[in-house]
């Protein structure tokens, strides 16, 4: 019987003094949280953090940035980013955290661009649409078509022009295709694609359309500012 008592307080003991540690690594853990919110950082993160493979593409997040924005600068998706850089929640990247994007196109801001980028080998848009419009007129200008042809419609226009290798920017120059984002200064549901003309002197640009305004098959010339929403694609 006295055995089994001393067993017991035994047990007790321990029990109390696991408990104890218990609470302090607890305490530690939420001070070590609160200290990387302070600073901006995500302290888990900071130590699981590793070095891209060669090839790919590393990408250091900035304020603002989230998953699915770096994906789509990209051509990819957020899920592909988040298991290949072992990101267990999307909504919790930090400032100066480095994203490997395997297999990019070199960047910054934009695609490569350049001779080694594919063409287009027509216009295969439906006549009238804003789409055939900024691809026939692009080619009028430069002897180029734009080779995407499916999963193309005008918002679609800036991710796939990252999948194949053209010139993105979210800075005006004179015979570029802007793209405008759905909703964004008057565009619609599926977007809206154009051609840069010329450049004002207060930054904003004038780019001629198609099927813009109750007209669709006329062409018109419109003033767009470059923001949010809006890029320009060159070759």
């Amino acid at each position: 019987m006295q055995v089994h008592q001393r067993i017991w307080h035994y047990l007790q003991q321990h029990r109390i003094a696991s408990i104890a540690i218990g609470h302090i690594a607890v305490i530690g853990i939420l001070g070590l949280l609160v200290l990387g919110n302070g600073l901006g950082m995500n302290i888990f993160g900071a130590f699981a953090q590793s070095a891209c493979s060669s090839g790919d593409q590393t990408y250091v997040v900035v304020s603002g940035d989230t998953l699915g924005g770096i994906a789509a600068r990209y051509g990819t998706t957020w899920q592909k980013l988040a298991s290949y850089n072992h990101i267990p929640n999307p909504n919790l990247i930090y400032i100066n955290q480095k994203v490997c994007i395997p297999g990019a196109h070199s960047g910054g801001s934009g695609g490569s661009g350049g001779s080694n980028a594919p063409k287009g080998l027509g216009n295969y848009f439906p006549y009238g649409q804003c789409t055939w419009y900024a691809n026939q007129r692009y080619y009028q200008l430069h002897g180029i078509y734009v080779p995407w042809t499916t999963q193309s419609d005008a918002w679609q226009w800036t991710q796939r022009a990252y999948q194949f290798g053209w010139h993105v920017s979210s800075s005006p120059s004179a015979g570029a295709i802007v793209d405008l984002q759905p909703w964004v200064q008057g565009a619609y549901s599926l977007g809206h694609v154009a051609v840069v003309e010329r450049i004002l002197q207060n930054g904003d640009v004038i780019a001629s359309n198609m099927n813009w305004g109750i007209y669709y098959w006329e062409v018109t010339y419109v003033e767009f500012s470059p923001g949010p929403g809006v890029t320009f694609i060159t070759y």
